[in-house]
């Protein structure tokens, strides 16, 4: 069973849909670059991945450690918009939820979230993301609403599971993770994010 039921004749985009998608991310980067966001990396290079979390190029290029984030995001949209509006065309759902993801974009690249990010968090070197970044994000949402959109339930869930379980792992971080750190930061996570030695902290079992 899928999230909805996909016709693979009828849940085509259309030309007028591919347009609003395309307008969508115009309208984003438009906004980006009147806030000052910059295209690319400042470093001058446009890498596909990268991977050094705590560095100046994270967020900056194409992909990184929290591209698997924005697809679950696309995982969630997916299910949330099948629920809330279950008789609205793919296309539909699809538009509101990269409205959703480029008006996050907009306010992750906000000095409140910037600001929030670097005092809560482990992102000490975070100072925003590059437009390319942005708007890469945004795909991998739409690739990941895509996905839920197709695939069965079970392996939606195995894969936003699969993704979070293993960029905890690799990282110490993911969308959970992310969160709450935002949200309600915690000093035992933020101690384990940093690899402080938590043995002190109250309420914290080592196994």
């Amino acid at each position: 069973m899928t999230l909805t039921a996909a016709n693979p004749e009828t849940d085509r985009l259309s030309p007028a849909a591919v347009l609003a998608c395309l307008a969508v991310f115009a309208l984003l980067a438009a906004v980006l670059l009147w806030m000052g966001r910059v295209p690319i990396c400042a470093c001058g290079s446009i890498k596909l991945w990268h991977g050094v979390v705590q560095s100046s190029e994270n967020s900056q290029h194409f992909t990184d450690w929290y591209t698997p984030s924005h697809i679950i995001h696309g995982f969630l949209f997916c299910a949330g918009l099948t629920w809330l509006l279950p008789n609205a065309s793919f296309a539909t759902k699809l538009l509101i939820a990269l409205g959703v993801e480029a008006g996050w974009e907009i306010l992750e690249n906000s000095p409140l979230i910037i600001n929030r990010y670097r005092t809560e968090t482990i992102a000490l070197d975070y100072f925003g993301d590059s437009i390319l970044n942005s708007l890469s994000d945004t795909a991998a949402m739409a690739a990941g609403f895509w996905l839920a959109y197709r695939l069965p339930v079970a392996a939606t869930i195995a894969l936003a599971v699969g993704f979070e379980v293993f960029t905890g792992y690799m990282i110490g971080d993911n969308l959970l993770l992310n969160v709450i750190m935002l949200v309600h930061p915690i000093d035992a996570i933020k101690a384990w994010q940093s690899g402080a030695d938590l043995s002190g902290v109250p309420g914290l079992r080592l196994t």
